[in-house]
């Protein structure tokens, strides 16, 4: 039986390792998500994904409950990816190869033809994304990739949802305009 997050935050709350195990698992994949976008550094979003779960952990007791638990644990997310840039300020930064963000796009079943172009497609859309502000990137990546609802993203980000869809919209005709810009015969 699936047990929703207030269920799984009451029995993490009274010591239950296994409901703990659970709360990670339906989390981990967003909250690496999150880090690997800020990070551009798989290692490096690993290590921010672990101390993510170590800080909800320690604060399972603050999290009241008044508002949903995914955006809480995004903006944590958020928040720890950016104190730790801020941290790393000046150091030599690895680049984002080590993150394959169209490593999904490639499936088994799929031809080898089929899979080079997802992948082609993919690489177009990426740098392309690279380009933009990261406001855009980021609110792109937040409503498309990690496919939370506009109430929540004007949860995470402190803003209203007028502004959330506004930038949303701008965010999606930057990313065609520079897609174009990139690659002319695309959506030719």
């Amino acid at each position: 039986m699936l047990l929703d997050d207030a269920t799984l935050l009451e029995r993490c709350r009274q010591g239950d390792d296994l409901a703990w195990e659970a709360l990670v698992r339906r989390f981990q994949g967003r909250v690496y998500s999150v880090a690997c976008h800020y990070m551009r550094n798989a290692e490096e979003a690993r290590d921010v994904a672990q101390e993510v779960f170590v800080r909800i952990y320690e604060r399972l007791e603050a999290f009241h409950g008044d508002q949903a638990f995914l955006p809480w644990v995004l903006r944590l997310s958020r928040n720890i990816c950016i104190d730790t840039l801020r941290r790393q300020k000046g150091r030599p930064r690895a680049t984002e190869a080590d993150v394959d963000p169209t490593a999904q796009l490639a499936s088994p079943a799929r031809t080898p033809e089929e899979a080079s172009a997802a992948r082609s497609a993919g690489d177009l859309l990426y740098r392309a994304m690279d380009r933009m502000s990261d406001a855009d990137r980021e609110i792109l990546m937040l409503k498309e990739i990690q496919g939370l609802k506009v109430e929540e993203i004007a949860l995470l980000l402190k803003v209203p949802t007028g502004t959330v869809k506004s930038r949303c919209n701008r965010a999606r005709l930057d990313l065609a305009e520079r897609v174009r810009r990139l690659e002319p015969s695309y959506g030719a």
